[in-house]
């Protein structure tokens, strides 16, 4: 029969597995952005960013990817429902639209003499309307 030992590295290890998911990933938009689906079975779609998954690298946008989600009722005078949610896509099949133009461009971050970053449009050189938060 074999004996059991004990590692003492295995406290260790899961620190270091923790902070490899505590990781953020860095997105190109931001929530409140009209952007335009570029991969995906919603190609072509247009909409607005609801929300950001900076750990997994997805955004919400309002009317792309819909799926039906079952909802049971929880008491006895509510109905059960299926009910329509947009579910979250890649951020890297995403692309923010021009400001001047309306179609899809790339961006640039141009530091200002104050220290500011701003993202610029590489298509026109114009610069993105700061999102606003609510």
């Amino acid at each position: 029969m074999r004996v059991l030992t004990y590692r003492r590295t295995a406290g260790r290890r899961n620190v270091l597995r923790h902070a490899i998911n505590v990781e953020r990933v860095r997105l190109h938009v931001a929530k409140g952005d009209t952007v335009r689906v570029m991969r995906g079975e919603d190609k072509g779609k247009e909409g607005k960013i609801i929300r950001v998954y900076p750990k997994t690298g997805r955004v919400t946008i309002e009317g792309v990817n819909i799926v039906k989600r079952h909802r049971k009722a929880r008491r006895a005078e509510e109905k059960s429902q299926i009910m329509e949610m947009a579910a979250p896509i890649h951020a890297s099949n995403v692309m923010l639209l021009d400001p001047k133009s309306g179609g899809p461009t790339r961006i640039r971050v141009r530091v200002d003499a104050d220290g500011t970053k701003e993202r610029i449009s590489v298509k026109s050189g114009d610069a993105f309307p700061r999102p606003q938060k609510k």
